[in-house]
């Protein structure tokens, strides 16, 4: 798994900037990325399944994954969403 999660922290590197603050990540993608990736990238960065695009980006669809229709050089952000469960009840 660890090894997993350099490898992707490379293609970060490859594909676009990474930032990660307050159990949020933002980057962006290169042309013919898509929201397959994106969402691997959140679970295995954030390090649960349990997240979401800030803009809903893109989303999960039963029978098809992620799905969502992502531009190349815009930032986009996921959060984990114990964050949102953390930020709703202070």
């Amino acid at each position: 798994m660890r090894v997993l999660s350099v490898l992707l922290g490379l293609l970060s590197l490859v594909r676009g900037d990474m930032h990660e603050r307050n159990g949020c990540i933002s980057f962006t993608v290169s042309p013919g990325t898509g929201c397959a990736w994106m969402c691997q990238y959140c679970s295995t960065t954030l390090g649960t399944n349990n997240y979401y695009f800030t803009d809903g980006v893109c989303t999960y669809e039963q029978g098809q994954g992620c799905v969502g229709n992502p531009f190349s050089g815009k930032m986009y952000t996921c959060c984990s969403t114990s964050t949102l469960y953390t930020l709703e009840h202070l």
